[in-house]
């Protein structure tokens, strides 16, 4: 698709981190022409100590990096997640017995009969980032600007100029703040936010261990918080660990070997022998939603639209769904003869993906508040719905398919569609 008279693309984005660079992708591949501007130096970023995180990946956003050509490099460091058990639980009690509780969840990826997928990949985030950028520069066609970021932005009826931090101006008909949660482009258009910060911080660490976790994936819900033990390639977890503030930092900053023996009594012996991988990263946790994803001729995307609790790892699959969205909805639009920041692509957008995202936030609000307690009513009460999704067969199946991001109305990436024309 051709760029208008004086643009210099189709879209700028401002942010070229992992929602980023899959919408630059994703864009380029159906014809539109893109600018990236971010802020990050690919030296810092693509170090391997730059992020401990892991990733739970639905199978329906790996389709799309699939059909983006990163398959193959993925294929080669994405851990399948065969099964998920979801248990309430205490210190150490649910951990020892690797999830046995009898008022438990159980996901078993042979229950879906209807595709071969699991019920989803666990990636190393230096992985994905590698994986990305290797595909961002096998595009020549998508223009990265870093380390760089937008100063100031400019609108008028037919389009929008990025002014940049040397002094630099891009002009197109859509710019997209894929920016994350301290977005510049959000707060520069007006748009507010809502939310608020959690009294706790998400440790996270990648752990050996002597025995293998067969593709399981386990969730414990303790007093203090979520404790989640996600399998990785070998005999390796990441774990997701949230506690109190102060005790989160006490945690972050204790000898190995006492930060061990505070894990074990959470994560049990049914792996075996425990050793750490590398450093311990701490994560402060908030909720954060912007109070709409569309301004004049602007479009936000991932976090800097919003910013959820890590809780079932849902975060990053919304902002891979908005990409996959506004892509078909630029590429849809162009085609029939619109420019990329038409109000009626924008409002597609927001239609497709403000409910799937205000509803997916909220829940994990509500699932939060509902576990991380140790109230006796609600400890029952919790322990017996549990009990009830996992006895019955289709809500456990619906509750699958929804977390493997199968469910509504799916963008053609999402789908594992191409966008090419």
């Amino acid at each position: 698709m051709s760029n208008g008279r004086g643009f210099d693309a189709d879209v700028i984005l401002s942010g070229g981190g992992l929602v980023g660079q899959t919408l630059a992708l994703a864009l380029d591949q159906a014809g539109v022409s893109v600018i990236v501007i971010d802020a990050s130096k690919p030296a810092d970023t693509l170090a391997p100590a730059f992020d401990g995180r892991a990733f739970a990946i639905a199978f329906a956003s790996y389709r799309m990096w699939r059909a983006l050509g990163m398959g193959d490099e993925l294929d080669q460091v994405a851990q399948p997640i065969e099964q998920i058990m979801v248990t309430d639980g205490r210190l150490g009690a649910a951990a020892r017995k690797g999830g046995a509780s009898l008022l438990h969840l159980h996901f078993d990826r042979s229950e879906l009969h209807d595709h071969d997928e699991p019920l989803g990949l666990m990636l190393e985030a230096r992985h994905v980032r590698m994986a990305l950028d290797n595909a961002v520069k096998a595009r020549p066609s998508i223009k990265m600007i870093q380390p760089m970021s937008v100063s100031a932005i400019e609108r008028d009826p037919a389009g929008v100029t990025a002014t940049l931090a040397d002094g630099g101006k891009y002009r197109a008909p859509l710019l997209v703040g894929a920016d994350g949660r301290r977005s510049f482009v959000r707060p520069a258009m007006g748009i507010r936010t809502i939310g608020w910060d959690y009294p706790v911080t998400a440790i996270v660490a990648t752990i050996q261990h002597e025995k293998p976790h067969d593709a399981v994936a386990h969730e414990f819900f303790l007093p203090n918080g979520p404790f989640a033990i996600l399998p990785l390639k070998g005999e390796r977890s990441n774990i997701v660990w949230a506690e109190p503030r102060a005790a989160a930092d006490a945690l972050l900053k204790m000898p190995e070997a006492d930060f061990l023996a505070e894990l074990r009594l959470r994560f049990g012996d049914f792996l075996g022998a425990l050793k750490l991988e590398g450093p311990r990263f701490g994560y402060p946790l908030s909720l954060q939603l912007a109070e709409r994803m569309i301004d004049q001729r602007v479009a936000l995307a991932g976090d800097s639209a919003h910013g959820i609790h890590p809780l079932a790892g849902q975060g990053l699959n919304l902002g891979l769904k908005d990409c996959a969205a506004l892509a078909e909805c630029v590429a849809d639009g162009m085609g029939l003869g619109l420019d990329a920041g038409d109000v009626s692509i924008l409002e597609r957008y927001q239609r497709w993906r403000r409910f799937d995202n205000v509803t997916m936030a909220l829940g994990m609000e509500f699932f939060d508040k509902l576990f991380s307690n140790d109230i006796t009513p609600l400890r029952a009460a919790r322990g017996l719905g549990l009990a009830a999704v996992n006895a019955v067969g289709p809500a456990r199946r619906f509750f699958m398919k929804y977390a493997g991001g199968g469910a509504g109305d799916l963008p053609k990436l999402l789908r594992g569609e191409s966008l090419a024309a």
